[in-house]
């Protein structure tokens, strides 16, 4: 399957498309993991605009930082299934993790809610929001998921949303948009979570720089922090 190119028009400007981290400056350690997924061209849904070159980008950026290649499990479009994810969330990290890793999570994509039972999901390359059930990965569920492992610590970056509004949101047919509460869920203590939005509100994208809005603003922030490093030398 070919991605459609989102950022083709002659007007998009991206100012953050080379991480600003030289070799003596990375951070991050030899045993360090990385899943990063984005989904932008979905089997059956709208698309989530500027999700596959958001993780792409992201992924350079964490290289920069230190992570190395062999650590890094990159999954975009059609890669990005529920059987995938579910294998880089649950296998490769469980198999990989040493007690002083420390773990990076990034979605760019869809969310959903179950209007039933108000449970948040992401929404992978092949998921339903009429099934979300069965064939989206829950949120309880990844945060269960990442509290296991025999990590030092782990961040999870969501540059999605849940309500089912719009934005990065789908949701079932027929369904009502939710007001969810996201600080409901109970995170283990070693997992930070950064979200682009809260449960009632709706993630967006910075046209203008062809990327999404959150995933922006964070990327921008590292680049500043690199190019004042340099600087500094």
């Amino acid at each position: 399957m070919q991605k459609t190119d989102s950022k083709a028009a002659p007007s998009i400007q991206s100012d953050i498309d080379k991480p600003s981290f030289s070799p003596s400056e990375t951070i991050m350690r030899d045993g360090d993991l990385a899943v990063i997924i984005g989904i932008e061209g979905y089997q059956s849904l709208p698309k989530s605009d500027y999700s596959f070159d958001d993780a792409k980008l992201v992924k350079d950026y964490v290289k920069a930082l230190g992570f190395k290649e062999r650590n890094i499990e990159l999954l975009t479009d059609e890669r990005a299934t529920k059987s995938a994810i579910e294998k880089s969330l649950e296998a490769w990290l469980k198999n990989k993790a040493k007690a002083e890793s420390r773990v990076f999570v990034y979605y760019s994509g869809h969310g959903a809610p179950n209007p039933k039972t108000g449970d948040a999901y992401l929404v992978p390359y092949d998921g339903d929001p009429s099934f979300i059930d069965q064939t989206g990965y829950s949120l309880k569920r990844l945060y269960d998921s990442l509290g296991k492992l025999p990590a030092k610590e782990v961040l999870v970056v969501l540059d999605s949303c849940f309500s089912g509004a719009g934005g990065r949101s789908v949701i079932a047919k027929g369904a009502r948009p939710l007001v969810m509460s996201m600080e409901s869920f109970v995170i283990p203590s070693k997992v930070a979570v950064i979200s682009a939005a809260s449960g009632d509100q709706i993630s967006s994208t910075y046209e203008e720089k062809g990327h999404g809005l959150f995933t922006y603003f964070m990327l921008k922030g590292l680049k500043g922090e690199g190019d004042q490093m340099e600087m500094e030398r």
